[in-house]
């Protein structure tokens, strides 16, 4: 049974189908079974969270009866008990086998969405948070209308989404896009219909590769996403003496340095709440 939580998404139930190095740094998992012919993922950046078993645990430990107050009743249990989550990227879906394919960073910090994806096996169960409807508040990529050209901003973390995206602009569409890997042998081929300048980088300086460029003309659109200091400072540019238009710059700190995921969330969960007067 799939377990509606706010209308836009719900919890699938999902399984290993197959994994594959794709580098050094990168594996790529597919996940399959049959509530996942009802993930409507929205294509670009479309993001979800996964929820990984801790090591002698055959499933995740999800609150899924507990509606919309998952969170709060995930947030209660035993930290050694309930699920390890992370956020993701969908690479790939295919709505007709049941399939989503998700590439996992392996970090060197052996954290525990690192050694379960270097060790996932088929038939390994998880559990996806993930969208019932296409056009969903997890798709970040949204270039405005009047958008001359796209700019595109990725460190390995980000690359699924970067090839995403890229994988959707249509043919017609220009890009300037840099992506930053820690081995050469993480580069990919990305399939793209759009006319893409890509630049890789092995272990290079994101913020000073976008600096050193010649950017078209035109009304730019920027998407980036990364290590948040790196993804801070690229903003910082790109606004204060790019001239971007700050509405038209979508920027997502995937991972920050020395905090994990559960240091973030608590932060942003801590963090007081401002409202607008009417």
């Amino acid at each position: 049974m799939t377990t509606a939580v706010a209308g836009a998404f719900r919890f699938f139930d999902a399984h290993v189908v197959r994994s594959r190095r794709l580098g050094r740094s990168i594996v790529r998992v597919t996940f399959g079974g049959e509530q996942l012919r009802d993930f409507a993922g929205g294509g670009r950046d479309q993001s979800f969270s996964l929820f990984l078993p801790h090591p002698g645990q055959s499933a995740p430990v999800v609150p899924t009866h507990a509606g919309e107050s998952w969170f709060r009743a995930w947030r209660a249990m035993d930290p050694a008990v309930r699920a390890v989550m992370r956020s993701y990227t969908v690479r790939e879906q295919r709505r007709e086998q049941a399939e989503v394919d998700v590439d996992f960073a392996l970090h060197g910090d052996g954290g525990p969405a690192s050694r379960w994806a270097a060790g996932a096996g088929q038939g390994d169960r998880v559990v996806l948070l993930g969208p019932a409807v296409e056009d969903n508040k997890s798709v970040g990529f949204r270039p405005p209308p009047g958008t001359d050209w796209v700019l595109i901003a990725a460190d390995a973390t980000a690359l699924p989404a970067a090839a995403a995206i890229l994988a959707w602009l249509p043919a017609g569409a220009r890009a300037r896009v840099w992506i930053d890997v820690p081995d050469a042998g993480d580069i990919q081929d990305l399939p793209c219909r759009a006319d893409a300048e890509i630049t890789w980088l092995v272990g290079g300086d994101l913020p000073a590769a976008v600096r050193a460029a010649e950017l078209p003309a035109g009304h730019p659109y920027a998407w980036i996403a990364g290590e948040a200091g790196c993804v801070k400072a690229l903003r910082r540019h790109l606004v204060g003496e790019r001239g971007f238009d700050r509405r038209s710059v979508e920027f997502s700190g995937y991972w920050r340095l020395g905090a994990s995921e559960e240091d973030l969330r608590a932060e942003a969960l801590a963090a007081p709440r401002v409202t607008s007067a009417a």
